[in-house]
């Protein structure tokens, strides 16, 4: 395993994990701003593009992590910060990944019937990007306590 290069314990794919995480938080808030700007077809590309890459970057990292790491100690050690971060942030992220996908396909496809379409696409997507940043503080929590060495830590 390689050794990351943001100067903590972490392992080189945590690292490039963290900040493309940060960058893809970074380009929702552009996103948004895009769409106040009444710039829409930009601003569905930005966030389409968003969601989509951090699916990929759940299913090819954060879940074998996740399984390997955590999951085998579910429950008997919730009560520890290690894994109590972790599975908050995965079943946080889960939620916002999947409301994500939902609205991709409810407000800019007709994939989905009629009924199950947005009409009134901002609350929903002003709640998703609290909710995604919300989620992104976790993953940053979690990166803390797995690869920060205590002596760091405040």
């Amino acid at each position: 395993m390689l050794q990351g290069f943001l100067g903590t314990l972490a392992p080189l794919a945590a690292d490039l994990v963290l900040l493309a995480e940060l960058a893809m938080g970074l380009s929702l808030l552009i996103g948004a701003w895009l769409a106040r700007r009444g710039r829409f077809r930009q601003h569905a590309w930005c966030q389409s593009s968003v969601v989509l890459l951090n699916l990929l970057v759940i299913a090819l990292l954060m879940i074998p992590s996740f399984r390997l790491q955590v999951f085998p100690k579910i429950p008997a050690k919730l009560g520890k910060a290690y894994y109590a971060l972790a599975t908050a942030h995965a079943a946080l992220g889960a939620i916002a990944e999947l409301a994500a996908l939902y609205i991709l396909m409810a407000a800019g496809t007709t994939i989905l019937p009629k009924e199950y379409r947005l009409s009134n696409f901002k609350p929903w997507m002003r709640s998703m990007l609290v909710l995604w940043w919300a989620v992104l503080l976790l993953g940053f929590a979690t990166y803390a306590r797995w690869y920060v060495p205590r002596a760091f830590r405040p």
